[in-house]
């Protein structure tokens, strides 16, 4: 994946600091915005993990972004 231009939590710019609680939510929650273009995206969790789908870039899974949950 290429680098974020957009926070997943927060949608800010990728080049704002971001706070220390949204660090933390970025860590264990799924993102809630595209990381590419910081559309809102629909998100599903289930008990084996998170799937997220944005309108332009297509759907992204847990175990696509590893250690790196942007």
């Amino acid at each position: 994946m290429p680098d974020a231009e957009f926070c997943g939590w927060c949608a800010a710019s990728g080049s704002t600091e971001h706070a220390a609680g949204c660090a933390r939510r970025r860590i264990v929650d799924p993102p809630r915005y595209c990381v590419r273009c910081a559309r809102r995206m629909v998100v599903q969790v289930t008990p084996a993990g998170w799937s997220a789908r944005c309108s332009a870039h297509g759907e992204l899974h847990a175990p696509e972004l590893g250690s790196d949950r942007r």
